[in-house]
């Protein structure tokens, strides 16, 4: 979805550039200007969930232990 956004963003900024009244340029420059915020925000989210811990992370009595104000038990200490 995002490369589709990307690509109409880019088409609009062409459509735009290449109009000779001020209010389809004007129109076209808004489109482009609002799909360049939208694309921005659509690549930003692919990039969080692709960083983003699973929800299974995190055991049960890890949530619990956060639920409280404590530190989730640590794992990788063997204890």
């Amino acid at each position: 979805m995002r490369w589709i956004l990307l690509i109409t963003t880019l088409f609009a900024f062409v459509v735009c550039f290449t109009r000779h009244s001020g209010g389809a340029m004007a129109f076209w420059l808004l489109l482009a200007v609002v799909g360049l915020l939208v694309t921005t925000l659509a690549f930003v989210q692919a990039r969080i969930n692709g960083s983003a811990r699973d929800d299974s992370a995190l055991s049960a009595h890890d949530v619990e232990r956060l639920k409280a104000g404590k530190p989730p038990w640590k794992h990788d200490r063997g204890v």
